[in-house]
């Protein structure tokens, strides 16, 4: 058994969990905050079958999209103090982390 941490941006949260639900796989869902933009994310834990881990990722990445967002350029130190004007970034898509489970109940 594997358990799947996956961290989805909150723009794509209802499309992965529909995606999730329609091929049979059931999800607890977390409302978790990125540390660099502190932009909301939700945090899926899915627990599965090793033969399945790989369709659960492609379910994760195939409905997650990256975007480009500006940010105020505070954000971002390497940016000298004088520059003033909004910094482009990639936001979005999904971090996954798999790992191994040793017991799993639903009660």
């Amino acid at each position: 058994m594997k358990l799947i941490f996956a961290v989805i941006n909150n723009d794509d949260n209802y499309t992965v969990s529909k995606e999730l639900l329609k091929h049979g796989f059931r999800a607890t869902k977390l409302a978790s905050t990125g540390g660099f933009l502190s932009a909301g994310n939700t945090t899926f834990l899915i627990c599965c079958c090793d033969e399945d881990v790989d369709r659960v990722v492609d379910i994760c990445k195939e409905n997650s999209r990256r975007r480009r967002r500006y940010v105020p350029n505070g954000i971002m130190p390497e940016r000298g103090a004088g520059e003033n004007y909004p910094v482009e970034v990639n936001v979005g898509g999904a971090t996954i982390f798999v790992t191994d489970i040793e017991r799993f109940e639903q009660v």
